[in-house]
């Protein structure tokens, strides 16, 4: 019960988090371009937010019992993986959902053909472009929450 409690108390706390980073990214580069920054903030926020359970089980699963290093080993890439997968997830929703007009009925097969392309595409653009707002903020945090996970009793 402990964990389950944990790992939803620190969800709140991570999306916030993540929304920072991609609010903070394009500050530190100097971008311009403001047009969806709110959209996107809240697609990194709600990513964060979906994503800390289940880094938090991941990285337990991981971890098993294991040497302090390879629990932080653990916590990095269970974080890391359930972060990026997560906000992903949602930035392939949020293409589909722009590029829906333009596609067949649903369920067809030119459809399902459809569907696949543009998930690839948002997938690519989202590893090119939405990759780097976790940097350097999200990056950071991850090094913090791993350093965090290490210390709660196993």
């Amino acid at each position: 019960m402990q964990r389950l409690r944990i790992a939803f108390a620190g969800a709140p706390v991570w999306a916030l988090v993540m929304a920072a980073s991609a609010y903070t990214a394009p500050l530190l580069r100097g971008w311009e371009t403001q047009g969806h920054y709110t959209r996107i903030i809240a697609m990194f926020g709600v990513g964060g937010l979906l994503a800390f359970p289940i880094g938090f089980y991941l990285a337990q699963y991981l971890a098993r019992q294991s040497r302090l290093e390879a629990r932080f080993a653990a916590a990095l890439l269970g974080f890391a993986l359930a972060t990026v997968a997560m906000t992903a997830l949602l930035y392939v929703l949020d293409y589909r959902d722009y590029y829906s007009e333009w596609h067949e009925p649903a369920f067809t097969k030119i459809w399902f053909k459809e569907l696949l392309v543009t998930a690839a595409a948002a997938l690519y653009q989202f590893a090119a472009l939405g990759m780097r707002l976790f940097f350097p903020l999200g990056f950071c945090a991850l090094f913090a929450v791993a350093v965090w996970f290490v210390r709660l009793p196993h």
